[in-house]
């Protein structure tokens, strides 16, 4: 089964253990009920593909992600409910997919040269990691539209200190990469024409980790995080046993000490 369903909405390439997916669907590569959907097949398929070990998402030119697709929105506003059932289908949906990237047995990095706002920053920091172009910059700009951005914020406060998210979503400003790699947004700022290629070499790299112990891992970092403290060290520690008695590990640490 092809991973894009619909080239028209995301195109997908794997090489080296690595799964590259491209956002389509117009310039703006907005997030619609159509492209959610797109991307929750493709991460659901990934998650069960042992050829996959990577996910790099990338909105390829000016924009990353412009969020959600305001034209679609504005059809749905003739709907006899104005809209309401479609509103909830779509942030039901939106929600589903930012915990799919969230909780996906496979590391997951943003790859962002234009700008990512609303809804498309919210995919950003929903990835494990993120690397940006100097040309990248990232907004919430809510407020800029009698909003706010209430849903994006739940990701990117799980990356910001509470004052720096509280500042970008009552701002609505813009913020350019260097902000973003000293607030803790993005992990690394490169200059634009380096950003595929030191983006894919870091994914190919770790690739090549076992990885049982990465998705496990993963896993536990996340849920250590919202522990109390002695809770956390208790649920880490017997999954760290765990990585030490992973067969494989037994193995080669026999092959490597004998």
């Amino acid at each position: 089964m092809p991973y894009s369903d619909d080239p028209e909405l995301a195109n997908v390439a794997i090489e080296d253990g690595v799964l590259t997916v491209a956002l389509a669907g117009g310039p703006a590569h907005p997030l619609s009920l159509g492209m959610i959907a797109a991307l929750r097949r493709i991460l659901a398929r990934a998650a069960e593909d042992a050829a996959v070990r990577v996910i790099v998402f990338h909105g390829p030119g000016r924009i990353f992600c412009a969020g959600h697709d305001l034209k679609e929105i504005a059809r749905h506003r003739g709907d006899s409910d104005q809209g309401l059932a479609y509103i909830k289908q779509l942030f039901a949906d939106c929600e589903a997919l930012m915990l799919a990237l969230t909780r996906s047995p496979k590391p997951t990095i943003a790859m962002v040269e234009g700008i990512a706002t609303a809804g498309g920053l919210q995919l950003v920091a929903a990835c494990d990691l993120a690397f940006a172009a100097e040309t990248a910059s990232f907004c919430l700009p809510g407020v800029n539209n009698g909003g706010f951005c209430t849903t994006p914020a739940v990701a990117v406060a799980r990356n910001l200190p509470r004052k720096l998210v509280m500042e970008m979503a009552l701002s609505g400003a813009t913020y350019d990469a260097q902000w973003a790699r000293a607030a803790g947004l993005v992990n690394r700022v490169l200059p634009a024409n380096e950003l595929v290629g030191c983006t894919r070499e870091f994914a190919r790299q770790l690739a090549t980790r076992h990885a049982p112990a990465i998705a496990k891992g993963k896993q536990t970092l996340q849920r250590q995080l919202e522990m109390p403290l002695e809770q956390a060290y208790a649920h880490a520690t017997e999954v760290m046993i765990g990585h030490f008695m992973d067969p494989e590990r037994i193995e080669r640490e026999r092959a490597e000490w004998a």
